[in-house]
């Protein structure tokens, strides 16, 4: 048997975040917060909101809004959403192409996200990046449901509720700093590999299937890690 055939790993499994990951939906879900507070005739300061995104939606709603409340505001919220956040989100540097390499190798892409599950398939048909199945309505170790139900290798993400939903389901955390948390928080969090961004993560992902260092240590994106706050 040719020892470099063996040393290769099979097709990848690989779970993906959404926002700050693959969107930056930073400037839809400001436009949603702005809408839901004409609506509500409640101050959210959405400036701020939108440097936080990752945690469900009820947990930034607190900030705001009286507990009694909050159920119905976030049902609110996720109906306006279609009309003001989709539009104006953007797809990540490297996120298609992130995709893409998963399926180069073989391999399923799903992406697991905390976000309301139809309106992270929205996000996801605008702006044409096609996994192989989208969960929402996840956060932090709950990801690890879906997870282990994909049986995936590797989880990317941006947050340290990302890599805390990868450590929990057994798989390898791939951290991108394109999110809230930089990449110092992401390696104290227990991240195998810190990426600037997904642009470094098609050449991580050929060294991890080809067992080079078993593809961990940080990865060169090109530049710096820096948080996308």
């Amino acid at each position: 048997m040719d020892p470099m055939a063996s040393s290769t790993r099979p097709a990848p499994t690989v779970g993906f975040d959404l926002d700050m990951t693959l969107i930056d939906s930073r400037p839809g879900i400001h436009a949603c917060y702005l809408e839901l507070s004409a609506r509500t005739g409640t101050y959210i300061d959405a400036d701020l909101a939108v440097t936080r995104l990752g945690p469900p939606l009820a947990e930034e709603l607190a900030n705001w809004f009286p507990a009694e409340e909050i159920p119905a505001v976030a049902d609110l919220y996720r109906e306006i959403y279609p009309a003001y956040a989709i539009e104006p989100t953007l797809v990540l540097p490297g996120a298609r192409e992130a995709v893409a390499a998963v399926r180069e190798a073989g391999g399923r892409a799903v992406v697991v996200t905390a976000k309301y599950e139809p309106n992270a398939k929205l996000h996801l048909a605008h702006l044409g990046i096609e996994p192989d199945a989208v969960i929402g309505g996840l956060w932090a170790e709950q990801k690890a449901v879906a997870l282990r139900e994909h049986d995936a290798d590797v989880y990317v993400g941006d947050h340290v509720g990302d890599v805390r939903g990868a450590r929990a389901a057994g798989a390898r955390s791939v951290a991108v700093a394109s999110g809230p948390c930089d990449a110092g928080e992401l390696r104290a969090a227990g991240a195998d590999v810190v990426l600037a961004d997904l642009t470094g993560f098609p050449k991580w992902l050929a060294a991890y299937r080809d067992g080079e260092g078993d593809g961990d240590g940080d990865g060169d994106a090109g530049g710096p890690a820096a948080a996308r706050a």
